[in-house]
């Protein structure tokens, strides 16, 4: 029996944020697998921030899980610092504790090539997306940002998929620094450069605000990104061609990754730190 609360947002566990390496298909329908069933499509919920994008809930190892398309953003519609907002105002209502995310970056280590998996371990926020938060009060230590667990179940699955295939293997990175910028154009060689000086391996528009969000409500969050373009002037200029082709063609790949981790976690929060890692804040009004 699902459990409702009186906002008509069920409760869960767990939460998917999708991105554009599964925009281009409907996840997780079209990845036609036996284990997952559907429950709901299509579920809007008014937020302190806006009506929600469109959400779906489905089931899969016991397991019900609520995901969204891109990160929440809507064109047109909303900045993605609110779009943030309201998926994880959605995810707190919810319960969530354990949330997976995915995305396409630009690769600024020169070892990095096309198609290969990262799953970082920090970031740098270059956005201009600040104090987006939910309004709760609570100091956001962000040693550990990345929930060291989640990304290892995370690297499981991808090595599973990617690097343990016999045609074609790819290179999966469990350690990286993803920067984060606001897009959505592409940044400039100079840029690049800083970012590369600041020991920058990934560059992205999507992890910031997440992971301060993820924080405040206190769940797990990890994520597992797809190099689908060498940054500008790293090793070639990139071509539209290839973002094309990675675009259409490893929705699957990647869709899968994240359902096969998800039937790795659980719900339980004792193997790190990230509950501890919210502090109560002293910032507070006091009556005497």
């Amino acid at each position: 029996m699902v459990e409702h609360q009186a906002n008509g947002i069920p409760q869960t566990d767990f939460a998917i944020i999708g991105g554009s390496s599964t925009f281009s298909i409907s996840f997780p329908e079209d990845l036609n697998r036996s284990d997952v069933e559907m429950l709901e499509t299509g579920k809007r919920y008014e937020t302190p921030f806006g009506l929600s994008p469109e959400f779906k809930w489905f089931q899969i190892g016991g397991k019900r899980v609520i995901t969204c398309k891109m990160h929440g953003w809507q064109p047109g519609v909303v900045t993605r610092g609110v779009a943030s907002q309201q998926i994880f105002w959605v995810f707190q209502q919810a319960g969530v504790k354990k949330i997976f995310a995915e995305g396409g970056v630009g690769s600024i280590n020169q070892m990095l090539e096309l198609r290969d998996l990262v799953i970082p371990n920090d970031y740098i926020d270059h956005s201009m997306r600040k104090d987006v938060g939910l309004g709760g009060p609570y100091l956001l230590v962000m040693r550990e940002s990345i929930c060291p667990t989640q990304s290892e179940l995370l690297a499981e699955a991808s090595r599973d998929r990617v690097e343990r295939r016999q045609d074609h293997p790819r290179h999966v990175f469990t350690r990286g620094v993803y920067v984060n910028t606001d897009g959505r154009h592409f940044e400039s060689p100079a840029e690049v450069q800083m970012f590369r000086t600041s020991f920058g391996d990934v560059v992205g528009q999507s992890i910031c605000p997440e992971v301060y969000l993820a924080r405040e409500i206190g769940a797990c969050y990890a994520g597992v990104y797809m190099v689908v373009n060498y940054a500008e002037g790293i090793i070639k200029d990139w071509e539209h061609k290839d973002l094309s082709d990675i675009f259409y063609n490893e929705s699957h790949t990647i869709g899968n990754i994240l359902l096969d981790a998800m039937l790795r976690t659980n719900a339980e929060q004792t193997a790190c730190n990230c509950l501890s890692l919210r502090k109560a804040t002293l910032l507070q009004n006091t009556k005497k």
